[in-house]
């Protein structure tokens, strides 16, 4: 079974408009809302791959329960822990001229309920994937994702884990099967810009030796590069298609490596099916459905 986690999820509220004005009464020429959060939208994407994975977190008031009656009307199980106060995020998501985001805090979580998670993911055992995303609230511990490994330690549990800085870095010596940082990413942990391939291949290498087993960088444009705990590294490019939709394209990155890595465990397959989601959901305006990923997947190369 794969779980994933996702300690704040929200529902994400997207507005289009011809353009954005700050000071004025902007009126939209679309609105669409999904349900969002880093762990959530890899969940999704497994779906649409033909692959059941249980949904972990915390959800809380009424945009909560919205979250998980969506999550079951997609066939998607959730295990949640309900929270006694405020409610699950909602964050906006301006598509105008220029994309803008306002993303809020989320709900309080106390230790006792945060335990709860803990409990839960106990359940987990050999053969296992947990997939730990995203960034955690205010009011969790910033050990939370260390906590969750520790669980686990022992059992033979394939982790991924995206995550920044002090987030990814204190997972590494849980040996992580894989780790997917963007270039701005490695830019933040190792306090230096990424100007050269030659940059990011050290970075990776870095990485590798602190535990990390594969480490798949996005790269935007230019596609993305596997580090490959085989020796290899594996390069996959972008289909030159209008981009709709950036939101969810590294979740579902991570989604379609996990979907390939699991039916052929092939590097270079999880690597093309993982590119082909990425590009499928920004070519889409959400998360990408299966028709899309499998269209696309035949065009890379």
């Amino acid at each position: 079974m794969i779980y994933t986690v996702t300690l704040n999820p929200s529902i994400d509220y997207v507005v289009r408009l011809e353009r954005f004005v700050s000071g004025i009464t902007n009126r939209t020429t679309n609105e669409e809302y999904y349900i969002g959060g880093k762990g959530i939208n890899v969940s999704c994407v497994l779906s649409e791959l033909g692959i059941q994975s249980t949904a972990l977190g915390f959800t809380a008031g009424f945009t909560g329960e919205a979250i998980e009656n969506g999550l079951q009307k997609m066939g998607i199980c959730s295990e949640f822990i309900r929270l006694k106060d405020g409610i699950s995020r909602i964050n906006l998501k301006i598509k105008a001229d220029k994309e803008s985001e306002i993303n809020t805090q989320g709900p309080y979580i106390s230790d006792s309920e945060f335990g709860q998670l803990l409990l839960k993911t106990e359940k987990i055992t050999d053969g296992d994937t947990i997939v730990l995303a995203g960034s955690i609230p205010k009011a969790v511990s910033d050990n939370a994702y260390e906590q969750i490994l520790q669980r686990l330690e022992g059992k033979d549990v394939r982790i991924v884990v995206d995550a920044t800085e002090k987030l990814l870095l204190n997972c590494m010596p849980y040996r992580p099967f894989l780790i997917k940082p963007n270039r701005q990413e490695l830019s933040e942990i190792f306090r230096k810009e990424m100007a050269t391939e030659q940059d990011i291949r050290n970075s990776a290498f870095v990485l590798r030796e602190l535990g990390a087993r594969n480490v798949l960088v996005s790269l935007g444009g230019e596609g993305a590069v596997l580090f490959a705990e085989d020796g290899n590294i594996y390069h996959s490019n972008v289909l030159k298609e209008k981009v709709i939709n950036t939101v969810g394209a590294g979740d579902s990155m991570i989604a379609g490596f996990i979907a390939g890595y699991e039916k052929t465990k092939d590097y270079r397959y999880a690597l093309r099916l993982g590119s082909a989601c990425g590009n499928a959901t920004a070519f889409s305006s959400g998360l990408a459905q299966k028709e899309k990923i499998f269209a696309v997947l035949q065009k890379l190369t």
